[in-house]
């Protein structure tokens, strides 16, 4: 097929365009490039079916395409605070824009969502028909209320137009390409690990999350866009084993080596106190199932992000 990937350079974005390519789809990396990076998708240019376009997808631009996976927005709280307008529109307007396209097309359309529609839940672990407990002004409100407003167009556009949508929500991924500095727990423990700096809690550490390997996120994403009957169906992909994140810490500074001691900061203003997926209907459905286990996929990506900082070591 002839496949749009926007937000193609981003951290799951280049994972997904390389899979797209292994699996002989043509692809078309669409990238601001104000959160993603070329380095990510280097490698990917070396594909005859690999093509990249810089370009804003808040602004019309010309292509054909039999699918396309929205993934353009920052999605980290460094990014999103740092481009808050450029993430509520991104999330609408630009929303907007690429089903207008699926359905003139009659392509199929992905959008990936996020668990933060959830905000900080009151149900657990979460299902697809909980609506979340959200606050609509605070500081990640551009995150959390963009994406549920992206999801609203997502669905009456399969309710007025009958396009060809699916809904994923997207629970705490890591891996390679991962930004070291974008602000999330497992990138920000694994930077301080490796350099046996203080590794920083927000709060008591407490609170819990749960962390899908990128390479089974990915695979997750392949189903919900191209397996048979997912046209209208939301689907939450993720990782359901739980951890405080406490002891995210102590393994990561485990799995270094690393000297690294623990610090607590003030917890951050509308952080979730508890983030667990209930994947049942993902696994049901599309027959998905996590394979990494939690400790092989920090190990790839701890030395990923070891042989970055010997990278950047050497160029300084």
């Amino acid at each position: 097929m002839r496949v749009v990937v926007t937000g193609g350079a981003g951290f799951i974005g280049s994972h997904l365009c390389k899979r797209l390519l292994e699996a002989g789809h043509h692809v078309l990396c669409v990238d601001n490039l104000i959160t993603g990076s070329e380095r990510n998708i280097a490698e990917l240019r070396h594909y005859p079916h690999f093509a990249f376009l810089y370009h804003d997808v808040t602004q019309p631009f010309a292509f054909e395409a039999e699918a396309i996976f929205h993934l353009a927005s920052p999605a980290s709280p460094v990014g999103y605070m740092e481009h808050p307008i450029e993430t509520i529109l991104v999330n609408s307007h630009g929303t907007y824009l690429l089903l207008e396209e699926a359905r003139r097309q009659q392509a199929r359309f992905l959008l990936a969502s996020t668990s933060e529609v959830y905000g900080d839940p009151l149900e657990h672990p979460q299902r697809e028909d909980y609506w979340g407990h959200v606050n609509p002004i605070g500081p990640r409100a551009c995150y959390d209320e963009s994406k549920r407003l992206g999801e609203t167009l997502t669905m009456e556009f399969y309710r007025q137009y009958r396009t060809d949508v699916r809904i994923v929500r997207i629970f705490n991924t890591y891996g390679p390409n991962s930004q070291p500095n974008d602000g999330r727990m497992i990138p920000n423990f694994i930077t301080q690990a490796l350099k046996n700096e203080p590794l920083t809690i927000y709060g008591d550490g407490s609170k819990t999350r749960s962390i899908c390997y990128v390479s089974d996120l990915v695979e997750g994403l392949m189903l919900a866009m191209f397996h048979p009957q997912t046209t209208g169906e939301v689907f939450n992909l993720g990782n359901p084993e739980e951890h405080t994140v406490l002891e995210f810490a102590q393994t990561i500074i485990r799995l270094c080596h690393s000297s690294s001691p623990i610090v607590f900061e003030p917890a951050r203003v509308d952080d979730p106190e508890r983030r667990r997926p209930d994947i049942s209907k993902a696994c049901r459905l599309l027959g998905w199932h996590i394979t990494v286990p939690m400790e092989e996929g920090l190990r790839r990506t701890i030395e990923w992000f070891s042989k970055e900082q010997s990278s950047l070591s050497a160029i300084s």
